[in-house]
């Protein structure tokens, strides 16, 4: 019995000493962080590079439109930099309008009844949301759409409009540019696919690859019929052709032809 109270209070002991080492841990730890990160000397006056890159983004050519238009996918970003980017976003339409379209006759900003401000920013984002403008007109959203800027439903066709002569040509030069964006980029991928086939058949005894990578003398003129082209047209030179079982039987029908008559011919002289 003493010794059963007696190793129960040793327990005891060691978890006690364990718990004051695990909580002298933990403060040390904190108190190291703690006074890390004071030396940082971190405060709120640090730069924020996010608003330095949009205060520095031009817009020269459509790619420049296309790259910030991509950033508005993230709503956690336009969330928090939606005052930097509404002015950023203005300019972009200015641009747009003004250098690429040519059209010098749609003021920015842009203002309904009782001048009261139109967002462009918000007025696409709301657009883009309910599915785009085809299904927003399509479905009579247009007085939605005015009540989520904070606009009365009167103002609906105002917003219809508006989106119409602003919004309507850019959105559509960006879905041009990221369908282009796609296929070009798949492309791409099938010729590298197509290049590295291509490598591997010349590194394999006995396929055509080979016998294109190795030509025999009085050959040249055969990298005539590639010289130039794409992986596309390489990777055809390249593919095996179906055998013409029905050509070569004509072949031998007609070289047996050819050697009996030849044979008659002899055996009469």
């Amino acid at each position: 019995m003493i010794l059963h109270v007696t190793l129960k209070k040793m327990k005891n002991k060691e978890k006690d000493e364990i718990l004051r080492s695990e909580t002298e841990y933990e403060k040390f730890k904190n108190d190291y962080l703690n006074s890390y990160f004071e030396s940082l000397n971190i405060t709120s006056e640090e730069p924020d590079w996010n608003v330095m890159i949009l205060q520095a983004m031009t817009f020269n050519e459509f790619q420049d439109c296309k790259a910030f238009m991509d950033m508005l996918e993230d709503d956690e970003y336009v969330g928090k930099y939606k005052f930097f980017i509404e002015k950023k976003f203005e300019d972009m339409i200015d641009w747009f309008l003004k250098v690429k379209l040519e059209i010098n006759s749609r003021p920015l900003p842009a203002y309904a009844e009782n001048n009261r401000k139109v967002c462009m920013l918000e007025l696409y984002l709301a657009v883009k949301r309910e599915g785009g403008h085809r299904r927003v007109t399509d479905n009579h959203m247009w007085a939605v759409i005015a009540k989520d800027m904070g606009l009365d439903y009167d103002d609906a066709e105002l917003m219809r409009l508006m989106y119409a002569m602003y919004l309507d040509v850019l959105v559509y030069y960006y879905k041009v540019k990221c369908i282009q964006g796609t296929a070009e980029e798949k492309e791409v991928g099938e010729d590298t696919a197509a290049e590295r086939r291509t490598r591997s058949m010349e590194l394999i005894p006995g396929t055509s690859g080979q016998a294109a990578a190795e030509p025999e003398e009085g050959t040249d003129e055969h990298f005539a019929l590639y010289a130039g082209n794409d992986w596309k047209g390489l990777r055809r030179l390249h593919t095996r052709r179906r055998f013409d079982f029905q050509r070569a039987k004509a072949a031998v029908d007609d070289a047996n032809i050819s050697v009996l008559a030849h044979s008659r011919k002899r055996n009469h002289v």
